[in-house]
């Protein structure tokens, strides 16, 4: 049994989708990870993690879209507003997906669908850098 750690920084440049897939899978076969679990754990309250489809751009933008109008860019609607119009809407963005994500390693592979890719969606306006930390558990 074995488990390691890996922290993945990404560097965003505003509201969008980063996929972070390839990376991932290269940290599993430098590791020659076998089988196991993968946690993935993003280390910031204003932006989450997703599994998304890769193939289509479309449903990227469809995504941004919904959720700037499910949870609107508005300061009159929030108390918590220190950071500018993005602020408390990136906290609830942020709440109603992951900051968390666990999946399998089988025979060396993660195990994602055909057309399923690993992505940070990064809810806030301005760049940030953000942390995922990765930790794996198998042999």
């Amino acid at each position: 049994m074995k488990q390691e750690f890996f922290n993945l920084l990404i560097k965003t440049n505003g509201q969008k989708l980063y996929d972070f897939t390839s990376k991932t899978i290269d940290w599993i076969k430098k590791n020659d990870f076998q089988n196991g679990i993968l946690n993935l754990n993003i280390q910031h309250t204003s932006a989450s993690l997703i599994i998304q489809e890769n193939a289509d751009p479309d449903v990227q933008t469809d995504l941004i879209n919904y959720f700037n109008k499910l949870v609107p860019m508005d300061n009159s609607l929030y108390i918590h507003t220190v950071e500018g119009k993005d602020d408390m809407p990136a906290h609830i963005k942020s709440s109603l997906t992951n900051n968390q994500i666990t999946l399998s390693v089988k025979n060396g592979k993660l195990l994602l669908g055909t057309w399923q890719g690993i992505y940070l969606f990064e809810h806030r306006l301005e760049p940030k850098k953000r942390e995922i930390i990765h930790h794996y558990l198998g042999n």
